[in-house]
């Protein structure tokens, strides 16, 4: 028995080596596995930085991007957890880590302190005095927390007189509501802001022991959106005083008998920060039931000034000479006509749809280097003003522009209708298109893209695919009115949810004359200057 044991014994001695150096050589791959997982979201972050500093370096490999760069994070995280993991068995190594963000000064701090030794632990003398400290912070989350507030309004009665004495019902709101500001504000700012339907808020407000139907939740949406109508008149009129103006549309389905129909959201967005303007920033949304040309007619009524969109027909009527008060004047955007051009210089793309690299077009491929030439130099004007934009463009940007021209002139002579990229080029030379392309060179106000309306509707388009439609076309007019208030508080950058807290609880005490105080722009200089103050 004894000789049994002692062969196992030496065994497992004989055999301690092995484990190690196979411990060893684990933990090694464990590190190299999460250098390489680094390595790689280093690299995409790179690729990230590189085509994001271009909003026209195509949008859909800016998310591919995103998206491949958090998972690759992600993985790198879970292998230099497994890395440490594994080097505790045989030692530990040294990694490099990363600067860690500090957390925001105004967030509260509790302090937890580790008990003490009382005894010093190497000698065992209670002699023992603090010389310092380390502290480590981890940020946590504490769960929503619902209240109710009970406003008490006591009755007296007079001994002398016996008349009954009561403070008057405090203000709310909505008439006989039942919810405050704050929820309020939540319930619409998820709905439209952060795309969450009503059923959803009202499963999650369930699980936190809260018990709203959604027909009791939809009441309060309708009630905030007619409270709020005031403010939205008041944005309107401003944007609708804009000489320049940046449009754009995109699809919203609409609950219709036997299915659903395909509506339109308008935007249209007052920017003046492109040509150092000091005007606010601010949007309008209006909804319609289908993409009619009178749409556009009917909400730039009485308007006159540059409408930079794209190409869309409907357009067509403001640019009528007879239109009253006086003809718009179209901006074309160049990102449109790059878009073209790029979809058929796109070699990666193309490769991967199964295209052979023979159907990638030369001429494509220099179109595209000829119009970032252009985008190049508004990024050096971007901010300044229209006369030094304008005075820059004469300069440098005229002389890229009509070699475009001559150069796509002398291309197209040789191209078949059918090829193409001939349509490309027709739609950036077309007699009706190629002047308003142009038109920035003549007003430094102008942009070269549209892109101010189309990150208007990104939030719109993400939407979708939570709330799937509108149910009716009062609902689609209601949503064009929140997104108008939440998108131009965004562009203000401020908190939508808190500044909309705010306007719900005083909007109904506020004077006409003083509603402009509760405006996006004023809002936040008022709560800058009471921040001073205090």
């Amino acid at each position: 028995m004894s000789e049994g044991r002692s062969e196992l014994e030496e065994l497992r001695a004989a055999l301690a080596p092995s484990e190690q150096r196979a411990a060893a050589a684990e933990a090694d791959l464990a590190r190299a596995r999460a250098v390489v997982s680094t390595s790689e979201a280093m690299i995409v972050g790179l690729k990230r930085d590189k085509y994001g500093r271009s909003a026209e370096r195509s949008a859909k490999l800016l998310d591919q991007l995103e998206l491949q760069l958090g998972e690759l994070i992600a993985d790198a995280a879970e292998d230099r957890m497994r890395a440490e993991r594994k080097t505790t068995k045989v030692g530990g190594f040294e990694r490099r880590k990363p600067v860690k963000k500090a957390f925001p000064e105004h967030l509260p701090r509790e302090r937890v302190v580790v008990e003490a030794p009382s005894t010093c632990s190497c000698c065992g003398s209670d002699r023992i005095v603090k010389m310092g400290e380390d502290i480590t912070e981890t940020l946590e989350v504490v769960p929503r927390q619902w209240k109710v507030i009970q406003t008490v309004r006591e009755k007296f009665i007079c001994r002398a007189c016996e008349k009954i004495t009561q403070p008057p019902a405090p203000f709310h709101p909505i008439p006989r509501g039942w919810a405050g500001p704050s929820l309020l504000a939540m319930i619409v700012f998820e709905k439209y802001g952060q795309h969450q339907p009503l059923n959803r808020q009202a499963e999650r407000y369930a699980r936190e022991g809260v018990d709203l139907s959604l027909s009791t939740l939809a009441d309060q949406v309708g009630a905030v959106a007619e409270l709020l109508k005031p403010l939205n008149a008041l944005i309107e009129a401003h944007v609708f005083t804009a000489a320049r103006l940046h449009g754009d549309d995109t699809t919203v389905p609409l609950l219709a008998r036997g299915g659903t129909k395909t509506a339109r959201l308008w935007t249209y967005v007052r920017d003046d920060h492109p040509f150092d303007g000091t005007a606010p920033p601010a949007v309008v949304f209006r909804f319609s039931p289908d993409r009619a040309g009178e749409h556009p007619t009917k909400h730039l009524a009485g308007w006159q000034g540059i409408l930079q969109a794209d190409a869309y027909a409907g357009y067509n009527q403001l640019f009528d000479a007879a239109r009253q008060p006086g003809p718009v004047a179209s901006a074309l955007c160049w990102a449109h006509a790059r878009r073209k051009f790029f979809e058929l210089a796109d070699v990666e793309t193309n490769i991967r749809k199964g295209k052979s690299p023979k159907e990638i077009s030369p001429i494509a491929v220099e179109a595209v280097k000829r119009i970032d030439a252009l985008f190049e130099i508004e990024r050096m004007v971007s901010g300044q003003s229209a006369e030094a934009r304008l005075a820059m463009r004469q300069r440098q940007s005229a002389p890229l522009v009509a070699d475009l021209e001559h150069w796509l002139r002398g291309e197209r002579a040789l191209l078949s209708k059918h090829a193409k990229v001939a349509k490309a080029i027709d739609y950036l030379l077309s007699s009706t298109h190629w002047p308003g392309f142009t038109r920035f060179l003549e007003d430094g106000r102008i942009c070269l893209s549209n892109i101010a309306a189309e990150r208007s509707l990104r939030g719109v388009a993400l939407g979708r695919k939570s709330w799937l439609f509108a149910g009716s076309e009062r609902g689609g007019q209601r949503a064009a009115a929140m997104y108008t208030l939440i998108g131009t508080a965004k562009l203000n950058d401020i908190d939508p949810q808190a500044w909309l807290t705010d306007v719900i609880a005083r909007i109904s005490d506020m004077p006409v004359s003083r509603l402009h105080e509760l405006l996006p722009w004023n809002w936040a200089g008022a709560r800058k200057d009471l921040e001073i103050a205090a």
